[in-house]
């Protein structure tokens, strides 16, 4: 996926992208970091085809993304089979009568037969330990739940790339570490993951790669997340920590000590 000199404007005087140039290579764990309003979610967006920049190129698996290319059928059933993106408000995604039925939804659309499109929902059912919910509303359920149901209809269509939008917002602790463990497994299958989060703590296990954008909705950084984390002056700089930072030393690994920030949220 690449991008090249990207800008965006929801109206002229509203820039929320300036010039971005990015690249993001198959099977990649990419972290999104910057302050709120600095054109991350945005960016996700025009990954996911559902806005389109107002000045550069966006390229996705060698063709050029654009809202011509894109009212082409063929072409855009091959795109939105190979990108699953996770809202941030699970209420926005879920919409069907049971939780059998918003997961087969995807694989309804991609002219399998029923008996692939059952196996293939009840595969990620097990998968995703969802058993005891297929046949609960999506309305009634926990916003923990919530959220396994939307990335299990999003896996039903077997995506190469997810997109998650702060995806542990609103969720427990113990919620927060299944997608953790979740996204993880996934990346060792094969998965490309593109994520913006807020949530500092998670970063180290969900990324190879951490891009930061500034509140002028530029990316400033781009490193590994022990570089981009123990940068405090660039944290400051984007908004992203304040000056009373916390820190809490954590035995892990082999008495390694870990510098935790509290963000701004």
């Amino acid at each position: 996926m690449e991008l090249r000199d990207i800008s965006f404007e929801y109206l002229p005087s509203e820039m929320v992208l300036r010039d971005v140039n990015l690249d993001i290579y198959s099977g990649e764990k990419v972290v999104i970091l910057g302050a709120n309003g600095s054109g991350k979610s945005s960016l996700l967006k025009i990954l996911n085809g559902l806005i389109f920049p107002s000045k550069g190129e966006y390229n996705a698996f060698g063709q050029l993304v654009t809202e011509e290319t894109l009212n082409d059928e063929q072409f855009a059933q091959a795109f939105r089979q190979r990108i699953g993106f996770i809202f941030q408000n699970s209420d926005a995604q879920l919409f069907s009568t049971n939780v059998w039925e918003e997961i087969a939804f995807g694989p309804l659309q991609m002219k399998l037969s029923f008996k692939e499109v059952e196996d293939r929902v009840n595969g990620i059912i097990r998968m995703l330990e969802l058993e005891s919910l297929k046949d609960r509303p999506p309305y009634r359920l926990s916003g923990g739940e919530k959220k396994k149901v939307a990335i299990a209809s999003v896996l039903s269509i077997n995506p190469k790339v997810l997109i998650l939008d702060e995806p542990t917002n609103g969720l427990d602790p113990r919620s927060q570490r299944w997608l953790i463990n979740l996204l993880v497994k996934l990346n060792n299958a094969g998965k490309t993951l593109i994520t913006c989060t807020h949530n500092l703590d998670i970063v180290e296990e969900i990324a190879d790669r951490v891009i930061v954008f500034n509140e002028d909705h530029k990316i400033v950084a781009s490193g590994s997340p022990k570089d981009i984390l123990s940068n405090k002056e660039l944290l400051l700089s984007v908004n992203l920590i304040d000056e009373h930072y916390h820190r809490h030393v954590h035995a892990i690994d082999k008495g390694m000590q870990h510098e935790h920030y509290h963000s701004h949220e």
